[in-house]
């Protein structure tokens, strides 16, 4: 097989402008051509009161989750100006929704003790329930997120603190870029990439109302919940990945165009 199994490939990568650069260049070192418009904004919430509260009450949490490589950076920027060291977490035990958010915990010295076999809410889920009764747990997330997670571990008997560290918010600097290439049969993407329910939702505010110039367009998956959120809004799924993770993605894609 060639080295340049995507030569001539356009795909279109709509991750957050600073995630963007490890899908991209997987997919270059392939021969795509990648075309990254975002469909995803990250901004600060309004206020980090309730975050910041809650990581200066950690040592009454027994479980810390975090379910994105966005909601580590946030949570450790504020520990930062909170200038609390290492030593306020060591006690906690965490559990991180897949490897890319394992690893940035680590990098930042944390220790992970659990990361579920599938890269998903439900995942976690399964493997915290019969850990955390009694338990207090902090969940550090996106403003807006499903609630599988703190609704499943209270009903295991969990106390669950949810606080938001960030918001996803649609770029609206993207909708002519986005349209304008779709529109162009030259340069429109032979794949388009959805690496977040929130992607998706965000990809069809910015089509608008029409969705014939995606008809001849590839749509990939980084996974189950991806790609339901896809189904839901009206669009098909064509290619999932089969671990949910950015090299799944990459794969799925050099297996299936």
């Amino acid at each position: 097989m060639s080295s340049q199994p995507l030569s001539g490939v356009r795909v279109l990568v709509g991750r957050a402008r600073h995630q963007a650069s490890v899908l991209s260049s997987e997919l270059r070192k392939l021969g795509a051509t990648v075309i990254e418009i975002p469909f995803i904004e990250i901004r600060k919430p309004r206020s980090f009161k309730p975050l910041d509260s809650a990581l200066m009450s950690l040592a009454t949490y027994d479980w810390l989750v975090l379910t994105s490589v966005n909601g580590v950076e946030a949570m450790w920027e504020r520990l930062a100006k909170l200038r609390l060291t290492k030593t306020s977490f060591m006690h906690l035990r965490i559990a991180a929704i897949g490897p890319a958010t394992r690893k940035a915990i680590e990098q930042r010295g944390g220790k992970v003790d659990v990361v579920p076999e599938e890269y998903v809410a439900e995942s976690v889920v399964h493997s915290l329930r019969r850990r955390v009764k009694g338990k207090r747990v902090l969940l550090v997330r996106a403003k807006v997120a499903r609630d599988v997670i703190p609704r499943e571990l209270r009903r295991a008997g969990a106390e669950v603190d949810v606080v938001e560290a960030y918001e996803t918010v649609v770029p609206q600097s993207s909708r002519v870029r986005l349209r304008s290439l779709l529109g162009n049969p030259r340069r429109r993407p032979h794949v388009v990439t959805f690496t977040s329910s929130s992607t998706v939702r965000n990809f069809v505010a910015l089509l608008g109302p029409t969705k014939a110039s995606i008809q001849d367009v590839r749509l990939v998956s980084i996974g189950p919940v991806t790609s339901s959120t896809l189904r839901e809004l009206g669009l098909r799924v064509d290619l999932e990945a089969s671990e949910f993770t950015i090299p799944g993605l990459v794969a799925a894609i050099r297996a299936g165009v």
